[in-house]
């Protein structure tokens, strides 16, 4: 057994973190070590004591609403989480399991539009937990190193210094910007499934799988099927998807592959991904295209672009990158990476919308709420390598002078004591509220 290695003794001692990050080293160094290794004996990981805590710890951390039985994270805490974790045991050990419909809900998106967002129950993120954790690692050794969306240790910042490097470190300067159309909405079930087959043979998990995918969704007060896709908002949808975006990965990375040879390299974060090269011949997306048609997928030609960036900049992850003129030396062009102009907007319009509902909260109060919103922004933008632009930083500020001034001349009738005064400057220096033109991540 993989995890047979370890003595009682030596468990007792360990936590459930450390006990699944052992087991998990063990599947991954067995799966790196044969590429052709069907893994068949999994399934009776998904009940063991540590595995249900620790699948439980990372469902909590990750919060997220009540599902389709209305059973929220604080309804299981005033249950008993013991007694839950034991029932959700029997019930994989007995193979009694059934997933529940997926709760639909929708999101706004920064254009204005809606993205529907599946919400599984408590007790389905915890067992899907429970097979991403034991599942991860086998596909983990499979990925490639252009990918770096919901895998471990990888992160958005990773793909943005990825992206830098090949621009203005190779000269990378022709980017095929692609865009998929609702890509999670429409993963075809029997393809995923045949990708995940060359991995795992334990017909139980793969039936756990096959089960989420065709989980009913409910919208409207009505259960539909799912005959394709995986909901955005499943705990295992992402695991699932970049095991199916892995074969375009392995396309252009493969050294004796189509796009290798015209040195086009590829940078990707979950469904959104880029093209890279000094030219990136016609023929290559065509090709692109077409395996992407064999896929099931289909690329949205109105936000796909093939540009130079040296003469267009492009959009990726949030970020704009573009060319700009120095201002210190004449005739040099420098690659600047700054907020896209809609990401911007989108943490003001947070901003906005947090002071409009909270219009008689203390400053104590107020700066507790606000921080969040500032320190999450500036976190993601403040990118090891790729720093946060001090303009785009003095941008911030200047905002949230004008929009506390606003928010205390508001409250002036009830005679707030900061409305005569420097509101940002007395919450920044007594209350602690962040100043972005100060922040920086070692904060």
């Amino acid at each position: 057994m993989i995890d047979g290695s370890l003595t009682s003794k030596r468990r007792s001692d360990m936590t459930s973190e450390e006990r699944v990050r052992q087991f998990q080293i063990r599947l991954y160094r067995k799966a790196k070590q044969d590429k052709t290794f069907r893994f068949y004996v999994l399934y009776d990981k998904l009940s063991l004591g540590y595995m249900l805590k620790e699948a439980w710890k990372r469902v909590k951390q990750n919060k997220g609403a009540a599902g389709y039985d209305g059973m929220s994270i604080s309804d299981v805490e005033k249950y008993g989480v013991e007694m839950y974790l034991s029932e959700i045991a029997d019930e994989v050990r007995q193979e009694a399991y059934k997933a529940q419909p997926v709760l639909r809900v929708y999101i706004p998106k920064a254009n204005g539009k809606l993205r529907p967002l599946g919400i599984p129950t408590v007790k389905d993120r915890i067992v899907q937990m429970c097979c991403k954790l034991v599942i991860e690692p086998i596909f983990e050794a499979d990925f490639q190193d252009c990918s770096f969306g919901f895998r471990p240790k990888r992160s958005a910042k990773d793909a943005i210094t990825r992206v830098k490097g090949h621009v203005a470190t190779e000269r990378l300067r022709q980017v095929y910007d692609a865009d998929l159309s609702g890509f999670f909405d429409n993963i075809p079930h029997d393809r995923l499934m045949k990708l995940v087959e060359q991995r795992i043979s334990d017909r139980r998990i793969l039936k756990l799988i096959r089960m989420w995918l065709k989980t009913p969704v409910f919208e409207d007060n009505r259960l539909t099927k799912s005959k394709k896709g995986t909901p955005q908002g499943g705990v295992i949808s992402p695991l699932l998807a970049n095991i199916y975006l892995n074969l375009i990965d392995k396309a252009v990375s493969r050294p004796d592959g189509h796009f290798h040879r015209y040195g086009v390299r590829i940078v990707r974060y979950a469904d959104d991904f880029i093209l890279l090269a000094r030219k990136i011949p016609q023929h290559c997306i065509e090709y692109l295209h077409s395996m992407l048609n064999r896929m099931g997928l289909e690329v949205n030609e109105e936000k796909t672009r093939l540009v130079n960036v040296q003469a267009e900049p492009f959009d990726f992850l949030g970020f704009t990158f573009r060319y700009d003129r120095d201002l210190f030396v004449k005739n040099r062009k420098y690659l600047n990476i700054i907020p896209r102009k809609k990401s911007a907007q989108a943490v003001r319009t947070k901003i906005r919308e947090y002071l409009h509902r909270n219009g008689h909260k203390n400053p104590a109060e107020l700066t507790k709420g606000l921080n969040p919103i500032l320190r999450g922004w500036m976190n993601y933008y403040s990118i090891t390598k790729v720093s946060y632009p001090q303009m785009e930083k003095r941008k911030l500020r200047w905002y949230m002078m004008e929009s506390l001034h606003r928010y205390y001349r508001r409250k002036s009738q009830r005679k707030s004591k900061l409305y005569r005064q420097n509101a940002f400057e007395v919450l920044t220096s007594k209350y602690g509220l962040v100043d972005p033109s100060r922040y920086s991540v070692a904060n």
